[in-house]
């Protein structure tokens, strides 16, 4: 028969190595988690692991069993959330972004819960790819990326633009392209894409390719890459949400461009998944707070052609 603690059972035990840890996690007796492993090898009538003493290893039903008891309960998880969609000021917000976006947008949401007490949060800083494959497979409700996702179980719309910002050390003295040349360029996941579409709009005599600039160094995470620019390491273009919430904004600089490009997020769902009401809230607020850092309490300017990127 059919028992969901069976499964439960079985990924703790996977994710903890031990039946030790897991009967202690499950506050379980170690004998008790060896029953519920037996059973679930009876009720699908394979062996989910091959035993070498005290440790084991996966059999294949064993790994099939795994990813089949993750869906099982992200898709449980979904549907039991899914009955709180009507509330705006309870329940969990599960949701994914990259660090350039999160790194102001999940304190935001932390001072929502700090409001809300019914609210709890459980954010997940990730890459774009990362992010789409969680949203399909039930870990997050809602992702926001970078990029625009064609896919046919996602829902992709645009939600928000930030400003693209060339950012230097604080004595930078050039202001061309050729002083930008001079100190390198510190890259990061989509700083080659960044720069290049804020370069080519500002440059257009000039500008011919990112591959002219001399790289001076990478790093997978876009918070720490002001770091390098701050030693006067090289230049970077970065979304002004990373700019403004760095500890080293105080060190580098943002060398001003006559032709503003904004990078645009995109919100990603499960198709014919619905989105519950304290999402809409949150993100509706998050984007009034935005807008009144950026140009008080005045109308929202529109972004003039050639402005968007991506």
């Amino acid at each position: 028969m059919f028992n969901a603690q069976y499964f439960r059972t079985f990924i703790t035990l996977v994710e903890t190595g031990s039946f030790t840890r897991t009967a202690r996690r499950l506050e379980m007796t170690q004998p008790g988690v060896s029953q519920h492993v037996r059973k679930l090898e009876l009720y699908l009538g394979k062996p989910l692991l091959d035993r070498q003493g005290r440790r084991f290893v996966l059999t294949e039903a064993g790994r099939r069993a795994y990813d089949y008891a993750l869906k099982l309960f992200a898709e449980h998880e979904q549907f039991r959330h899914s009955l709180d969609d009507e509330s705006l000021d309870s329940g969990e917000c599960r949701l994914a972004s990259p660090g350039s976006v999160g790194l102001m947008l999940y304190p935001f949401i932390l001072g929502q819960q700090q409001m809300h007490t019914g609210l709890t949060v459980s954010y997940s800083f990730a890459f774009n790819h990362e992010i789409v494959t969680d949203v399909l497979a039930g870990r997050h409700d809602l992702g926001i990326v970078t990029e625009a996702v064609r896919h046919p179980d996602i829902e992709c719309e645009a939600w928000h633009q930030e400003p693209l910002c060339l950012v230097v050390p604080a004595d930078f003295a050039g202001t061309g392209l050729a002083d930008l040349m001079g100190i390198g360029f510190i890259s990061y996941s989509d700083g080659v894409n960044h720069a290049g579409v804020l370069l080519r709009h500002n440059f257009p005599a000039e500008f011919r390719s990112m591959s002219h600039f001399p790289r001076q160094g990478f790093t997978n995470e876009v918070s720490m890459v002001l770091d390098a620019v701050a030693r006067g390491l090289g230049f970077t273009v970065v979304s002004r949400l990373v700019l403004e919430t760095s500890p080293w904004q105080r060190q580098v600089k943002e060398l001003s461009l006559p032709h503003p490009v904004h990078e645009t997020l995109y919100l990603v769902t499960r198709r014919g998944s619905r989105m519950p009401r304290r999402y809409t809230r949150l993100l509706e607020a998050f984007r009034e707070h935005r807008r009144h850092e950026r140009y008080g309490h005045g109308e929202l300017p529109v972004p003039e052609a050639g402005e968007r990127l991506g």
